[in-house]
């Protein structure tokens, strides 16, 4: 997603930010520019003109005020996986990588967390009290980003989304000002950046309710391609049906080639599901017996700590693939639906590539469909299709495959995304996604941010015109 330069940034307003802030400010040719200016998504490249790595809330205000002041495009960044890219620009990021502190306060069962944090960071911190914060599938993700987004994971079922667990926060916002967020605080806001993502200002420290989670049963089962279709409607109806204690997201991908994957099953592709347990030991057996009568070729699941299957994917996936994503909610799983599915896992272009589909019932359908930002409470699972490889000659490849699976599956979808999960798909899309709330985020993005100072990412518009500037 590119954005035009509105001005140049001259050598004179560089230096007299680099005196500004504590944090480094890099330009390019600058020692370390090129180790922090690429995203973990590697089909997105941008040579942005300053990276100011902020390491303290007067940084960010400082850095705030300087890309408000000079009329230049800003894109904010924490962990750098959003798919878009759209945590870097062509002309200022505001890299908020080096505040990664985490304090746990134990009888409390709260986590204050820096704003540039990873839920790495999250899991370190609070497994060594036996808590857990519901958060993402790979722990070099950002707290920032995805939990601005909503937040969708191993234990959404039992603990609910990322944003159901956030009690505070606090935002550095487009006018340099400064403010704590809560129910009682900015209550308008606080709404907002649970699910509108970062339109409304920088969140520099999250306060998150975290649950009592030490070990948990987790891994795959795998069934052969073959028995997608079947796989998949046994799925849809065991899983809502199953404890909340019980999350397990769907999966086409391809077997890996390396342990701890059988030799013999290396480079197959499969269907299965990834299963994460966080109940009672002695009801373990009877809650997967459904599984085990169905014969997977392959049976990983196994007791293991939270954080290491919170971190079981990172090798799988490190920064500097190429990604292409698509997305959808889905609130039905009709047979005809199924049967796309089927066809198209087929076709996944490269080992890596795949679909996940992650439940989002039990916990996430307590939460009231009005009571924060995110749109779709009732939808059962959000799929995303994921097109993967480290070779950048089959970008194009990833790109048809994952859009010609969206189109043909598209019209059985509730019709927006996770906006975690999606690329740079235009306005409409991000309308669909925030539906009916999309009008009174839009006001309260014209309160917070008039001029859209903050609009690298999937914008939300400010209903008083401000945007038309920046879009």
């Amino acid at each position: 997603m590119t954005h035009s330069t509105t001005h140049l940034i001259d050598d004179a307003s560089a230096e007299g930010l680099k005196k500004a802030l504590r944090g480094p400010v890099l330009r390019a040719g600058d020692d370390g520019y090129e180790a922090v200016r690429p995203v973990y998504n590697a089909m997105i490249h941008r040579e942005p003109e300053l990276i100011a790595r902020c390491v303290d809330v007067a940084d960010v205000v400082t850095a705030v005020n300087f890309a408000r002041d000079l009329g230049i495009d800003v894109a904010v960044r924490g962990g750098g996986h959003n798919g878009a890219g759209l945590g870097t620009c062509d002309a200022m990021v505001i890299d908020l990588s080096t505040m990664r502190g985490v304090q746990i306060d134990p009888s409390a069962r709260v986590a204050q967390v820096s704003g540039g944090a990873t839920f790495g960071d999250v899991d370190h911190a609070s497994h060594a009290f036996g808590l857990a914060c519901p958060a993402g599938i790979i722990s070099t993700t950002g707290v920032g980003g995805l939990t601005l987004g909503g937040g969708i994971g191993h234990l959404s079922r039992k603990y609910g989304l990322t944003i159901d667990n956030l009690v505070a926060a606090d935002v550095v916002l487009a006018d340099g000002s400064f403010v704590t967020t809560d129910a009682d605080r900015e209550p308008d806001l606080f709404w907002a950046l649970r699910g509108g993502g970062g339109n409304f200002g920088i969140v520099t420290r999250f306060e998150f309710r975290l649950h009592p989670v030490n070990t948990v049963v987790a891994g795959p089962t795998l069934w052969p391609i073959e028995r997608s279709a079947e796989i998949l409607q046994w799925y849809r109806e065991f899983l809502p049906s199953a404890p909340r204690e019980l999350n397990g997201f769907f999966a086409f991908m391809t077997v890996p080639p390396a342990p701890p994957f059988p030799e013999e099953l290396h480079l197959k592709k499969v269907c299965g599901v990834v299963w994460c347990y966080a109940g009672a030991a002695e009801r373990l057996d009877e809650v997967l017996a459904p599984v085990r009568a169905l014969n997977p070729v392959l049976d990983g699941v196994m007791e293991m700590p939270y954080p290491a299957w919170q971190s079981a994917f990172d090798g799988l996936y490190p920064p500097g693939d190429q990604w292409y994503w698509r997305a959808d909610f889905l609130k039905d799983l009709p047979d005809d639906a199924i049967a796309v599915h089927a066809e198209w896992a087929t076709k996944m272009p490269t080992w890596k590539s795949g679909l996940h589909m992650y439940p989002i019932d039990g916990a996430v359908h307590d939460v009231g469909p009005d009571e924060t930002a995110f749109a779709y409470r009732d939808a059962m699972w959000s799929s995303v299709m994921v097109g993967v490889d480290p070779d950048p000659a089959n970008a194009g490849a990833l790109r048809d495959w994952c859009i010609g699976y969206w189109e043909a599956q598209h019209k059985y979808s509730s019709g927006g995304a996770y906006v975690n999960f999606m690329m740079d798909e235009g306005q409409e899309r991000v309308q669909a996604t925030y539906r009916g709330h999309y009008d009174k985020l839009a006001r309260i993005k014209a309160h917070y941010d008039p001029g859209n100072l903050f609009h690298v990412n999937q914008n939300i518009r400010p209903a008083n015109g401000g945007a038309a500037a920046k879009s």
